[in-house]
């Protein structure tokens, strides 16, 4: 378990495979600007994504709020131990908890987490040019723009770039 200052990160388990989760990627206002959208989401489905972290160094974790134990999102870290790298991702599912910092608070989690695995050398991460809740995270937590993917995916039938970003840990 990971702990931020108002959230934790916990293992993401067959039990976290809820109505509720499985109605946040279902929900167009959540997904949005993630390629989720295009998908329609069940219990199988997010039982196979789950099974692709087993047996491998890639994290799933469920967000919580440490007072009450909720689940308000989820949060991804794919390794790749043979680079020095590691690629963060984090969804935060109740849109009743935007705009309150929970996001802030379990980006910087993950991410000082990643950063501090034996043999990472770099964090990356990447959103779309019009999110600028992400947008806002990773610059927060000190990630610098890298690259940009022009015009790389539409958005209501509207071309927008791939922002990537990242920070070296030092390591």
């Amino acid at each position: 378990m990971l702990h931020g200052k108002r959230v934790a990160l916990t293992p993401f388990m067959p039990a976290d495979i809820t109505p509720q989760y499985v109605g946040w990627l279902n929900d167009p206002q959540v997904v949005r600007l993630s390629n989720q959208r295009f998908r329609r989401h069940d219990e199988a489905s997010c039982a196979a994504y789950l099974r692709t972290f087993e047996g491998s160094d890639n994290r799933f974790f469920s967000i919580r709020l440490r007072e009450s134990g909720q689940a308000i999102g989820t949060a991804t870290a794919y390794f790749s131990r043979h680079h020095g790298t590691v690629d963060c991702g984090i969804l935060l599912g109740a849109p009743a908890t935007w705009g309150k910092g929970l996001g802030q608070d379990a980006w910087d989690t993950l991410t000082g987490w990643c950063a501090e695995q034996p043999g990472i050398r770099k964090v990356t991460a990447g959103t779309l040019d019009c999110n600028t809740g992400m947008l806002r995270l990773m610059e927060r937590s000190g990630l610098k723009l890298e690259a940009t993917r022009k015009a790389q995916e539409l958005v209501n039938g509207q071309p927008h770039d791939i922002l990537l970003f990242a920070r070296f840990t030092g390591h």
